[in-house]
């Protein structure tokens, strides 16, 4: 099986691409899915990470078939 990895808005654009998808195996936590797709690449300071659209800590745990999203975080007015 496999995670499904995505990007949004400037995050997306610095790393020139939309998404990733990753063997699971050896996946355990969503920082894992971040240093697999991204290696010896630290997560940009800020970043918003999620699991399956709901919001998600680095230690928070990843299986098979998950959407693993990062975006930088959202400011409105």
């Amino acid at each position: 099986m496999a995670i499904h990895v995505r990007y949004f808005a400037r995050l997306r654009e610095e790393l020139g691409r939309e998404g990733d998808t990753l063997d699971a195996k050896d996946l355990s936590c969503v920082a894992d899915v971040w240093a697999r797709a991204h290696p010896g690449q630290e997560r940009p300071p800020g970043v918003l990470m999620a699991v399956n659209q709901a919001y998600a800590h680095p230690q928070d745990p990843v299986r098979d078939g998950d959407e693993v999203a990062f975006f930088p975080p959202v400011t409105g007015g």
